[in-house]
């Protein structure tokens, strides 16, 4: 579980229902009005702008923000450079036999020990890359299509609110509510994009980075070790995946 996702969803959560609670009553913050026009509104032009099953699936996409871990990219050199240092040792064909826990790396490994070409081994690979690539986007391009609609729904709401207030001027019983409309939904447009899709259409941007990256590296490591290459060498080469503070972190452990 990503740690920091969670702490930063509850802690700005508790902040907000803290500030409320000391300045009044939070039931003076619940208006269904509000609330219909604000997530209706978002739920509508998911649906307007996106394939069903990509909506429905979004519950699933969510999850990688906060229980997706990515491969320490220093770790998964090291496991690589190993594996070349085997293959250099006792063959390919010995590879088969090593645990590695990565999957895309396991696959990558059992294209080299069944005797693929280099060629086709990397662009079967930079395909599968792509791809997920792709579906990595959609997701993160629901939530910041979310994160657009939310606000704007919230000042729809408040144009709503201002058009019932100005039209029952003489009637001061109705003020209050339409004021209160007004005022919410452009809350809870503002809440729900900056604490919650926004944020999670980043990290879920993050994560793609990461794991592609990642699965660049280990494109390149399979590669080298398909070549031959000296694990020294490579070692060094794949380090430039890596922010210079983080380099030769293998060597000096």
């Amino acid at each position: 579980m990503d740690i920091a996702t969670v702490v930063g969803l509850v802690l700005g959560t508790v902040l907000l229902i803290v500030s409320i609670l000391l300045g009044g009553s939070i039931v003076l913050f619940i208006n269904i009005p509000s609330v219909m026009i604000v997530f209706g509104g978002t739920l509508a032009t998911l649906m307007i702008r996106f394939p069903l099953n990509d909506v429905i699936n979004a519950s699933k996409v969510v999850m990688n923000a906060f229980f997706t871990k990515t491969s320490n990219p220093a770790e998964v050199i090291q496991e690589i450079v190993n594996l070349a240092n085997i293959a250099r040792k006792n063959g390919l064909i010995v590879l088969e036999q090593q645990p590695i826990e990565d999957e895309f790396l396991k696959k990558s490994i059992m294209y080299c020990v069944d005797g693929h070409e280099a060629d086709f081994i990397e662009e079967v690979l930079k395909k599968e890359v792509s791809l997920t690539v792709e579906r990595h986007d959609c997701g993160k391009s629901i939530f910041g299509s979310m994160g657009d609609a939310a606000p704007a729904f919230g000042m729809i709401g408040t144009l709503v609110g201002l058009v019932q207030m100005l039209a029952n001027m003489d009637d001061p019983a109705s003020i209050g509510p339409s004021m209160a409309v007004c005022l919410l939904t452009t809350l809870y447009g503002a809440i729900l994009a900056n604490l919650i899709f926004l944020p999670i259409a980043d990290k879920l941007a993050l994560r793609s980075q990461e794991e592609e990256r990642n699965r660049r590296l280990i494109i390149e490591g399979v590669l080298g070790i398909l070549k031959g290459l000296n694990p020294r060498v490579m070692e060094e080469f794949l380090e430039t995946f890596l922010p210079p503070s983080q380099r030769g972190a293998g060597e000096e452990k």
